[in-house]
C-alpha cells in the first residue's frame, strides 16, 4: 500500500462535552484565540496517550477548566468531510448536570477559554457555528433513549431519522451576538463583563492541521443467516507474522476517509468483497482500539502506530442466492464461512471476537451503537 494511499485512509480524531444545568441550559465557552468562530462547546482533538475518545473528552475538560467531569453515555459520533481540511470523527458525550456551585468553582485556562455561559437550546443553536450547531442541536432534540446518534456532517443518518428529520433548516448563525455574557463570572454569567480581545493562536490553521494526529477507520457489516451464523472471510497470507496465520474476519475494511463516510465504505466494501449490492442497516458498535502510545499490548492489526475505529453495521440475514452469487476477490480474500457462535469465537483474535459479540447483543435491543474499546463496553 503507498503512501498517498495511507494518507487517504487518515483522519483526525475529536471529543466534546455537553454540560446540562440544573434549568436545561447547556454550558459553552468562548475560544479567545478563534476570531472567526469563538463559541464551542469544551472539548478539543485527540492525543495518541488517549486510550479512547472518552479519554480525550475527560482530559480536554481538565486542561480547559480546571476539574474532572463525570461524563454519562455517549450522545452522538459525527463525521465530517471538508475542503479545506482533513475529515473528522467527532465523538460527543453528555455529562452530569453541574450546579451553579461547580461552575463557580471553574479555574479556566486563559489561553484556552475566554469565559462560559449557560444557553437555553434555542441560544445554543444560534450561537455555535453551522457544523457544531446541527451536532449539539440533534442531541439536544433527540429523546436520550435513541443515543448514540449517527450523524454524517452533522445530519441524521441510520436509526436517527427514526428521531429527526432527515433535512432541516439550521438556525440563524449569530456566533457570540447575543449571548447573555462570556465573561466567565460566577456561575458562568459574569454580569456586566464583556470578552476580552482575541488573542493571537498559537500557530496558523495550516500548521495546526498538519501537525494534529491522525487516525485510521475501518467499516464492516455483520451478517448471519437463519440460524444465527456469522459470515467471516479469510483474508489471502501476507508478509509479516500475522499474514502467516489464517486471519479471519467481518466482511468489510478500511474507510478511504478523504472521500467517503462510514455508510459509503461498507457499501463499497460489500461490493468489492462479496459482489452484493447492499444497503446497510443500524450502526451497531464503535469499537476504538488504541494505538501502542496509548496501549502497550495494542494488537499490532489495529494499525501498530495509531488509533483504529472500527465501525460495525448491521447486514442483516443471508439468504440461500446471497450466498451463491458471492465472488470473492482473488487479490484479497480465500475463503467465507458461515460459523456459529463457538466458531466464531475460536476463528476471530479476542478484541474482534468481543466486537462481533457486543453488535450481534446489540441487534437485540433498540437505540444507538454500543461503545466498545478493544471490543468491551465502555461508558
Amino acid at each position: 500500500m503507498g503512501a498517498s494511499r495511507e494518507a487517504g485512509r487518515e483522519l483526525l480524531a475529536a471529543a466534546g462535552v455537553l454540560f446540562p444545568d440544573e434549568r436545561g441550559r447547556v454550558l459553552v465557552v468562548r475560544l479567545p484565540y478563534d476570531r472567526k468562530h469563538p463559541v464551542a462547546i469544551p472539548g478539543g482533538g485527540w492525543e495518541p496517550q488517549d486510550r479512547s475518545p472518552r479519554e480525550t473528552a475527560v482530559r480536554e475538560v481538565e486542561e480547559e477548566l480546571g476539574f474532572t467531569p463525570r461524563l454519562g453515555p455517549l450522545a452522538c459520533v459525527d463525521w465530517t468531510l471538508d475542503d479545506f481540511r482533513p475529515p473528522i470523527a467527532a465523538y460527543l458525550y453528555w455529562a452530569q448536570p453541574l450546579t451553579s456551585e461547580q461552575a463557580a468553582a471553574f479555574r479556566p485556562d486563559a489561553a484556552e477559554v475566554g469565559g462560559w455561559a449557560w444557553l437555553t437550546p434555542e441560544q445554543a443553536g444560534h450561537a455555535l457555528p453551522p457544523r457544531l450547531s446541527r451536532r449539539v442541536t440533534a442531541c439536544l432534540r433527540a429523546p436520550r433513549s435513541a443515543g448514540p446518534l449517527e450523524l454524517e456532517d452533522s445530519r441524521p443518518v441510520g436509526h436517527t431519522l427514526d428521531h429527526l428529520p432527515a433535512v432541516e433548516p439550521p438556525p440563524a448563525y449569530t456566533g457570540p451576538a447575543g449571548v447573555p455574557s462570556l465573561g466567565g463570572g460566577p456561575g458562568g454569567q459574569g454580569p456586566g463583563q464583556s470578552p476580552g480581545p482575541a488573542s493571537e493562536p498559537p500557530m496558523d490553521r495550516d500548521t495546526y492541521i498538519a501537525t494534529r494526529p491522525r487516525i485510521r477507520a475501518k467499516a464492516r457489516a455483520l451478517f448471519t443467516d437463519g440460524s444465527g451464523r456469522v459470515l467471516l472471510v479469510r483474508l489471502r497470507p501476507w508478509d509479516g507474522p500475522r499474514g502467516r496465520v489464517p486471519y479471519w474476519t467481518l466482511p468489510g475494511g478500511g474507510i478511504e476517509a478523504d472521500r467517503e463516510l462510514p455508510r459509503a465504505a461498507v457499501r463499497r466494501e460489500i461490493r468489492e468483497e462479496l459482489g452484493w449490492e447492499a444497503e446497510p442497516g443500524r450502526l451497531l458498535a464503535l469499537d476504538w482500539q488504541p494505538g501502542a502510545a496509548a496501549d502497550p499490548e495494542a494488537d499490532p492489526a489495529t494499525g501498530r502506530d495509531t488509533a483504529v475505529l472500527v465501525s460495525v453495521f448491521d447486514g442483516g440475514t443471508v439468504t440461500e442466492r446471497m450466498l451463491g452469487s458471492i465472488a470473492l476477490p482473488e487479490e484479497e480474500l480465500v475463503e467465507w464461512r458461515l460459523c456459529d457462535p463457538a466458531e466464531a469465537r475460536a476463528l476471530l483474535t479476542g478484541p474482534s471476537w468481543a466486537r462481533t459479540a457486543a453488535a450481534l447483543a446489540a441487534r437485540e435491543r433498540a437505540g444507538g451503537p454500543v461503545e466498545l474499546v478493544r471490543g468491551l463496553a465502555v461508558g
